[in-house]
């Protein structure tokens, strides 16, 4: 499957000089396109308190409206009514900004990650979950983590192979309740696209790098910062075991962007 890489948004955190992307996918599949992730969307109707709630006011987002999804995809020469299905890590307001861009899409995520944001039961839940981008009443299709099944050693993994062959929802939580990575079958290649369990490279590469503007964000709002830890540990032995068939991306670090697009 071909898969195109896009910035749906960009950020500008105070004390974090490259700023924040939106990293989605966008996977063209036999059966359509498939995002993964949404962004911020366009959303013209929503003031920026509805489009993100307090947040903005740390991240700082641009709301660019050539940057949505549905933008990019009309200049790519695609139709965005041929989006069937958008693929979601989670559903912050930085992820699932684009969903009422798609209203006819289904929007696949895992059941806890639905239960928490229709019964949120801490204050970070509570201010993290904008019901406003779901007001349109989407097509949720909610995927429940099988234990027995894995996906190169992350248990609870389920290849979607209603949407297409290759592309798996992985079981990841830590950084919210239901959080999820994606992995895909780029043909040359297997994507793995780990949402928001890390946020800069220099926090698995070993230089330590890492805005702490960004680090001490990731610490606020995690919902299990204990399983948060252990994602890091993991995702940095897959960085040092640097397997030529995989490629690591998160959601906004624009240097592991730049890699994907072979601009570093």
């Amino acid at each position: 499957m071909r898969v195109h890489h896009l910035n749906c948004g960009t950020m500008h955190p105070h004390f974090t000089p490259a700023g924040l992307v939106c990293h989605v996918l966008l996977v063209e599949t036999p059966g359509g396109l498939v995002l993964v992730d949404s962004g911020l969307g366009l959303h013209d109707s929503l003031s920026p308190a509805e489009r993100f709630g307090p947040g903005r006011h740390y991240v700082r987002p641009v709301f660019d409206p050539s940057e949505a999804a549905i933008m990019q995809i009309r200049r790519l020469g695609f139709d965005p009514h041929d989006v069937r299905h958008i693929v979601l890590t989670h559903l912050d307001a930085d992820h699932a900004g684009g969903l009422a861009d798609f209203p006819w899409a289904q929007v696949h995520l895992t059941s806890a990650e639905s239960f928490a944001a229709q019964h949120p039961r801490t204050f970070m839940e509570r201010e993290r979950y904008v019901a406003a981008q779901r007001s349109h009443n989407p097509t949720l299709v909610e995927h429940t983590a099988v234990a027995g099944e894995s996906w190169r050693g992350f248990a609870g993994a389920e290849e979607l192979t209603d949407i297409a062959s290759g592309i798996v929802l992985i079981n990841l939580p830590g950084h919210s309740r239901g959080h999820a990575a994606v992995a895909v079958d780029a043909g040359d290649r297997w994507l793995l696209h780990v949402g928001d369990s890390f946020y800069h490279h220099g926090q698995l590469d070993g230089s330590n790098s890492a805005p702490r503007a960004i680090t001490a964000m990731e610490r606020v709002t995690a919902y299990d910062w204990k399983q948060v830890k252990a994602n890091h540990r993991r995702l940095t032995e897959l960085w040092n075991t640097a397997e030529p068939d995989l490629l690591l991306v998160n959601a906004h670090d624009p240097h592991l962007l730049d890699r994907a697009l072979g601009r570093t």
